[in-house]
């Protein structure tokens, strides 16, 4: 079924913009959009709507705070925050002088916490007293570590919390002093850290530079452009979708981010109605979510232009429900440690295009399909997929063992996950190397096989797992999430999986639930569910 058309609006600046993506730094784009537009809206917080002018002038009282503070090139600056506009400002304040900032979510444990704050080691932590009705003094108080330099809340004082209109009342702050003292950062120096379990281990921080972020923006310009650009910002703020593939490409645009602190697909409609959103970007289970919401048929969408997804394949039959709508579509892939996505669909691509692929590699990235010696595969055949440029992440913080893991002699990084090149030129990705297992010797890959499950009428999502078996070594178990009102029958399903997959690559357990464990950014959280079936044969 073919997609209406990509009407490709023009960006006014989109030509200016990219013909140089690769210097200067992130807040180059709101010291500039504070002198062209300074009364255009850039961010919106229910009644708190703030413009580049006024997002400017507090971004600089910030980085003057930091300053005076002691914050020098290359030292940390944390925040815990649901997405809310005090997020952006503190990650631009520390951006521009020189600093790296780490995004902390409320909802992690005390340990998830305490373990990020160790390892970045921040000078400066920022934090709310309270979001959303829940409290969180007694966890920034005990995840904290003593030598960290200055704690600041935003909000009232607690403990050894500062409230932050005292620190600035304190410090007198000269915002002058930003254009006379912030000359220390550089276009590849590291202006994020994203804490991801990578493609193995515990969590480590993955460093993404001005360079990279600023590269990753304007290609999304490129393939997604949208004028005027409104898009709601609902991911956590730890994510690198918050952060860089909603936030910086919002700000390198001129649009504005409405925040929402928590997904919520009932409010998340009347948002896109209520502030004529034009861009709704998010991951495939929230559009799940949003679209069986009952007041989906009654939501005004006309205002959207564009609808983007990554992170996750997205069913087929959902896709072609997203078609039924004026507006054009995209998918594309990416993770932390590539800063931003490196393949996109092209314009117009059909419904088993945008369910089935990735796209192509985005024009002027290196990226390429090779087997475990690094050789090029071909056309149809399964093997890494790695990608090579001087925006990727420049490395883990302080694990040069793990960063040589990931990058080869000759600097391309293995993403860890698996793909194929169809004819065409589109690469379908067909799962994660470590979710890969062997039945009775032979390779199953669990992607390949929740596509041909999620193209059953009745399946909205499936979720493969291995399982352990005596004859086999390992199985397949599918957790099906069932349409909404739909009574699936597993039979039904098994014979339909039997008419597309070899015998072994048919789970040998199906399982039909109300619901799948989630993590914060929409994704089916893969390890608790492994570890739900965990010493349970099929």
């Amino acid at each position: 079924m073919p997609i209406r058309p990509d009407p490709r609006p023009v960006l006014r600046e989109v030509a200016i913009l990219t013909q140089t993506p690769d210097h200067g730094l992130i807040t180059d784009a709101l010291w500039r959009h504070e002198r062209d537009r300074p009364e255009r809206q850039a961010t919106v917080l229910g009644d708190d709507r703030r413009t580049y002018h006024q997002l400017a002038a507090q971004v600089r009282e910030l980085a003057s705070l930091l300053l005076d503070l002691g914050v020098q090139r290359g030292d940390r600056v944390a925040l815990l925050s649901t997405p809310r506009p005090e997020f952006l400002i503190s990650f631009l304040a520390t951006a521009h002088v020189g600093g790296v900032w780490v995004g902390l979510n409320p909802r992690a444990t005390l340990r998830e916490l305490a373990y990020v704050l160790e390892d970045a080691r921040p000078r400066i932590v920022f934090g709310f007293p309270e979001l959303i009705g829940q409290d969180h003094r007694e966890q920034l108080l005990a995840a904290v570590p003593d030598a960290t330099a200055a704690t600041l809340s935003l909000g009232e004082g607690f403990g050894r919390f500062t409230p932050l209109a005292t620190a600035l009342d304190e410090h007198a702050v000269d915002v002058s002093a930003v254009g006379r003292r912030a000359t220390a950062a550089a276009s590849g120096d590291p202006a994020l850290l994203v804490y991801t379990s990578g493609t193995t281990g515990a969590p480590k921080g993955a460093m993404l530079s001005h360079r990279g972020l600023l590269r990753c923006a304007t290609t999304q310009l490129r393939y997604w452009p949208v004028d005027p650009l409104r898009l709601v910002n609902n991911l956590p703020i730890n994510h690198v979708g918050c952060v860089g593939d909603l936030g910086c490409y919002a700000l390198l645009a001129g649009g504005t981010q409405v925040f929402m602190e928590r997904f919520d697909p009932g409010a998340l409609l009347q948002t896109i109605e209520r502030e004529s959103i034009t861009f709704w970007g998010q991951v495939p289970t929230m559009f799940a979510f949003a679209m069986d919401h009952p007041e989906v048929a009654r939501t005004d969408l006309s205002s959207l232009q564009r609808i983007a997804w990554s992170g996750a394949a997205m069913p087929r039959d959902l896709v072609a429900r997203l078609a039924e709508l004026p507006v054009a579509l995209s998918t594309s892939y990416g993770m932390t440690e590539t800063t931003g996505s490196v393949t996109f669909t092209d314009p117009g691509a059909d419904v088993d295009t945008l369910a089935g692929t990735v796209g192509r590699p985005a024009a002027g990235y290196e990226v390429r399909i090779a087997d475990e010696e690094g050789r090029r595969v071909p056309a149809g055949e399964p093997g890494e997929l790695q990608v090579r440029g001087d925006w990727l992440m420049l490395g883990y913080l302080d694990r040069p063992e793990a960063t040589a893991e990931v990058f080869d002699d000759e600097g391309w990084l293995r993403t860890g996950d698996l793909a194929r090149r169809r004819d065409d030129g589109n690469l379908v990705l067909v799962g994660r190397s470590r979710e890969r297992f062997k039945s009775g010797g032979l390779n199953v890959y669990p992607r390949e096989v929740e596509r041909v499950l999620e193209s059953h009428p009745q399946v909205a999502i499936a979720v493969v797992v291995s399982v352990p078996d005596e004859l086999y070594g390992e199985v397949g178990a599918a957790a099906v999430l069932p349409t909404a009102g739909a009574r699936l029958d597993v039979a039904s399903l098994v014979s339909h999986a039997r008419d597309a997959l070899a015998n072994y690559k048919i789970p040998k357990r199906f399982d039909v639930v109300d619901d799948l464990p989630m993590l914060e950014v929409g994704k089916v959280d893969r390890s608790a569910l492994q570890a739900r079936y965990s010493g349970q044969p099929a």
